[in-house]
C-alpha cells in the first residue's frame, strides 16, 4: 500500500492528501503503465527504452497552466534529438486527452492517461487522493532507466523550469 502524506499541496484552498513517496535524482525510475489516447496499454519507460524521458505529470489538459506546459513541451520536442522522448500524463480519460490534442495541434508529445489505475500517481508520488488527479511534476529519465531530475511544483498553479528540464535532458542523452 502506498504512502499517503497530508499537507504537502492545497487544492481548492485546502490541504490535500498526496499518495506515493517522492522520487529522487539517482533512483531507480518506477515502471508504470497507462493509456495512450487510442485506450492502447503502453508501458512508460519499456516501451522507450534506450531513450531519454522527459515525463510531466499534470492535473489536467482542460486548465490553462496545463494547456501552456503542454503546448510549449510539444514547441521544444520538435527541436530536441530524437533520442528524448517528452510524455505528459494526466488522469483525463483519453477521449479527452485526444480531443484537446487535435484541438490545440500537440502531435510530438506522447500524451497518456493515468485515469483507470493512477499507477503512475502512485509510484511517482504525484497522486492527489481527493481529486483523484495528479500533482504538477517534472521527471527526467535517463537511458538507464534512473532519475536524472525531479521537480514537484510548490502549487499547482506553478510551470516547471522549462530550461532547467530540457538541459537535465540533454545532459542525461550524453552521461
Amino acid at each position: 500500500m502506498a504512502t499517503e502524506r497530508f499537507g504537502i499541496i492545497k487544492v481548492g484552498g485546502k490541504d490535500a492528501t498526496i499518495v506515493g513517496d517522492d522520487l529522487s535524482v539517482g533512483q531507480p525510475a518506477p515502471e508504470f503503465s497507462a493509456h495512450a489516447l487510442d485506450w492502447s496499454v503502453v508501458n512508460g519507460l519499456a516501451d522507450t527504452r534506450g531513450k531519454v524521458r522527459i515525463i510531466a505529470s499534470v492535473p489536467s489538459l482542460d486548465t490553462e497552466v496545463c494547456d501552456r506546459e503542454t503546448r510549449r513541451f510539444n514547441q521544444e520536442a520538435a527541436t530536441l534529438d530524437k533520442d528524448i522522448v517528452i510524455q505528459t500524463i494526466s488522469t483525463d480519460l483519453p477521449y479527452a486527452q485526444k480531443r484537446w490534442c487535435g484541438a490545440a495541434g500537440v502531435d510530438q508529445v506522447q500524451v497518456l492517461s493515468d485515469h483507470q489505475n493512477a499507477e503512475f500517481g502512485e509510484r511517482y508520488g504525484v497522486l492527489i487522493k481527493e481529486r483523484r488527479t495528479l500533482r504538477r511534476a517534472v521527471f527526467v529519465v535517463g537511458r538507464d532507466d534512473k532519475i536524472a531530475y525531479a521537480a514537484y511544483m510548490p502549487t499547482l498553479g506553478n510551470e516547471p523550469n522549462y530550461e532547467e528540464v530540457l538541459e537535465a535532458a540533454k545532459k542525461a542523452l550524453n552521461a
